[in-house]
């Protein structure tokens, strides 16, 4: 089988069976296209040796290019190969493959007043300023994941003990987490105020649009941007900064690590780790600052 036709049969699969993005497609096509022209003596399926990843990783490292570059078109590969490989076209891959390492970015967090700013730039004039508060102040106070945030239930909600519980965090685990009373006062002024009197009053979702739906993760996404640019906040901010910021600030405050990964709904401990080196660079520096005086 030649190339061509055995990108056009795993592209199908991917389309048909995957449910893949033109744009997924398209990427794909592109990291193959870069893989043959390392490899132009490769003019079929009978081409095709189990070691080509690994001879890719090496022909990319050589030529400098970026470990998540690297790891993208690899993965691309080893999709393809081992598409190939159950429709028994060509060898199985070996059981290991070299993977380049890639280095573990630390999360953007804010300052104090960075986070202070961020949380009272809504217009709590507007309706929709009032529930965008509401949502900031309830993501920092809990550490919610954004989608936690948009799917968050009515009944989810325990005002007396201060409590939000989690139903559909990863793995369809639940877990319980404090929410504090300076959050549930913006909380309650949104669900006494605008949510009481929009469309979707009945709905079982607490946040939500003008037309009574459920606020979608990219509504949220664009309204930290704004709010952020507002504020003059030049840094890479998302709703999952907010996040970062609560498992943070936690640490620094002297939380415990195991609390703050319950908190958080990490499945490891390793993961929620990755705070502590935020926390310990941000002392740092202050030290630095300090000392520089």
């Amino acid at each position: 089988m030649d190339n061509s036709d055995a990108i056009d049969r795993y592209i199908q699969y991917l389309v048909v069976e995957r449910g893949v993005s033109r744009v997924t497609v398209a990427n794909y096509k592109e990291d193959l296209d870069i893989f043959f022209k390392h490899f132009p003596n490769k003019k079929s399926t009978d081409d095709y040796l189990p070691c080509d990843p690994n001879d890719f990783v090496m022909l990319e490292s050589g030529e400098g290019m970026s470990a998540a570059t690297i790891a993208r078109r690899l993965s691309c590969l080893i999709g393809f190969y081992s598409f190939l490989a159950k429709e028994g076209i060509i060898p199985d891959l070996p059981d290991k493959t070299d993977r380049p390492k890639l280095p573990k970015k630390l999360p953007v967090v804010l300052t104090g007043e960075e986070i202070e700013s961020l949380l009272e730039a809504p217009n709590m004039d507007k309706d929709s300023g009032i529930r965008d508060r509401a949502m900031l102040e309830t993501m920092y106070a809990s550490g919610l994941r954004v989608s936690e945030l948009c799917s968050l239930r009515m009944d989810s909600i325990n005002a007396k003990n201060g409590l939000i519980t989690i139903r559909n965090g990863k793995g369809n685990k639940q877990r319980s987490v404090p929410i504090g009373n300076f959050a549930l006062e913006y909380l309650k002024l949104y669900l006494d105020g605008p949510r009481r009197k929009n469309k979707g009053h009945s709905s079982p979702y607490v946040f939500l649009n003008r037309d009574g739906k459920p606020i979608s993760r990219i509504y949220f996404f664009r309204q930290v941007k704004k709010y952020a640019e507002e504020v003059g906040l030049d840094v890479n901010i998302s709703p999952h900064t907010l996040r970062h910021c609560f498992a943070t600030h936690l640490l620094e405050n002297g939380a415990e690590l195991r609390a703050v990964q319950e908190m958080l709904g990490h499945a490891h401990l390793s993961t929620t780790q990755i705070y502590t080196h935020v926390s310990s660079r941000r002392i740092i520096s202050a030290y630095d600052k300090f000392s520089s005086r």
